[in-house]
């Protein structure tokens, strides 16, 4: 007598179907008419506060080294 285990790996299961989707149908048509979007670029941190105080002579000429 086959056990479960056996049972479920005995036939696959089939495959869902996805939903169709307005949005994805634009891009896929938009992509075949005007080509694919330039890759985006990295875009720095803006929440990175600028220093509040001037670097002192030490640090300036510790960072010439």
């Amino acid at each position: 007598m086959a056990t479960w285990n056996e049972q479920a790996h005995a036939m696959p299961r089939k495959k869902k179907l996805k939903r169709f989707r307005a949005v994805t149908a634009v891009k896929e048509l938009a992509r075949e008419r005007v080509g694919t979007p330039p890759a985006a670029k990295v875009v720095p941190g803006k929440k990175k506060k600028p220093e509040k105080h001037k670097p002192t002579l030490g640090k300036l000429l510790g960072e010439a080294d």
